[in-house]
């Protein structure tokens, strides 16, 4: 039976990338992201590739479909080997720290925070079961290094990767990996980072590197395939 990747925020930089990556190796494609139409149009992008993928539209700023969307995709391809979670919405921007309301973080804790960890507890069971399985997410770099600036997503993002790490830590030694990807860019092709941009454009702000979406789906890879670390940085070397 072929390998399932469940890529939850399908959107046109980092998570299509992902989607070809893992495709190539022949694992089967699950495309999970709010619009039915761009779904269907990556669909059939990878099926010319020769790569078999399903659209499952959902919004993820709501938890509470998480249970749903993977039985759903259960139904399709009979199991879920990899989930990436890596949404963002465009109405998300950073926020300064002395500018900050307690209703900024309740817009953000949903889509950031509430449901990757519903995802991760809805296949844990099936993959310590099964004694492998991988959970890979993306995050940006002020989650790992608060800076000037950048509060709101950062704060959030911060306690995501602060889980992701102790969750590592709790079901490595049962076969399943998880993984998360800090990245200190812009991705290339993604609407939220063509936004991001324009907003440092406008505003003055620091000019900031752009990532190739299909470098990072590569470290993905390497990622679950050598499973030696539960982070890794882009760019490498960065302080921690």
């Amino acid at each position: 039976m072929s390998k399932v990747i469940a890529v939850f925020g399908a959107g046109t930089g980092l998570g299509q990338a992902v989607a070809r990556r893992f495709g190539r190796e022949g694992y089967q494609v699950a495309l999970v992201a709010r619009r039915r139409e761009r779904l269907d149009a990556l669909v059939g992008e990878l099926e010319a590739e020769g790569i078999e993928a399903a659209a499952f539209p959902a919004d993820l700023v709501d938890p509470a479909v998480v249970p749903g969307l993977v039985a759903a995709i259960r139904e399709r391809f009979g199991r879920i080997d990899v989930a990436e979670y890596g949404p963002i919405g465009l109405d998300h921007s950073f926020t300064r720290a002395v500018d900050l309301r307690a209703t900024d973080l309740q817009a953000l804790i949903p889509l950031l925070l509430l449901t990757p960890v519903e995802i991760a507890h809805a296949l844990l069971p099936e993959w310590s079961e099964r004694g492998g399985g991988a959970f890979l997410l993306a995050d940006g770099y002020s989650a790992a290094a608060p800076m000037p600036n950048l509060a709101g997503l950062g704060t959030v993002m911060a306690s995501t990767r602060n889980y992701l790490h102790g969750l590592h830590a709790e079901v490595a030694d049962q076969g399943v990996y998880v993984g998360a990807l800090t990245i200190a860019s812009l991705i290339d092709g993604s609407e939220a980072s063509a936004k991001a941009a324009a907003a440092f454009d406008e505003h003055g702000g620091p000019r900031v590197p752009v990532a190739d979406p299909a470098e990072l789906a590569e470290i993905y890879w390497e990622m679950a395939s050598q499973r030696d670390r539960v982070e890794r940085f882009h760019p490498e070397g960065l302080a921690r």
